[in-house]
């Protein structure tokens, strides 16, 4: 694990308030939101698989939205506001990527919501 001082380094501001403080980027504002390309999605910290093109969806949020999620991605409980939310994480290294909530597609019927900064993104050839 690295120490905030090296996230805070390594990391945007940007990325390092979604990452690493669990904040939220604004809809619409980010990069992969509208984002069709085929490829794999990585946690912007350390590179980890969290999330296939293949299971992006367009859910009129303005945040990137999947079905399911890669081995790299874990979950916890968010009970900070007012409401129970589930928070996604990368497994790696922690990072915040977003939420999921059950108003997704089926079969599943989840929907990932992710923040495009703590992303990045590998076009498939």
């Amino acid at each position: 694990m690295k120490s905030e001082e090296e996230w805070q380094k390594e990391l945007t501001a940007e990325q390092y308030k979604v990452l690493r403080k669990e904040g939220t980027e604004r809809a619409f504002s980010g990069k992969y939101w509208d984002n069709h390309k085929k490829g794999m999605y990585k946690c912007a910290g350390c590179g980890e698989k969290v999330f296939s093109s293949k299971d992006k969806f367009e859910s009129g949020t303005g945040w990137p939205s999947f079905s399911q999620a890669e081995k790299g991605v874990e979950t916890k409980k968010d009970r900070r506001l007012f409401i129970s939310r589930t928070e996604v994480h990368c497994k790696k290294c922690g990072g915040h990527l977003g939420h999921v909530f059950d108003d997704g597609p089926m079969p599943g019927g989840q929907r990932y919501c992710i923040n495009s900064v703590s992303l990045d993104f590998k076009e498939e050839k």
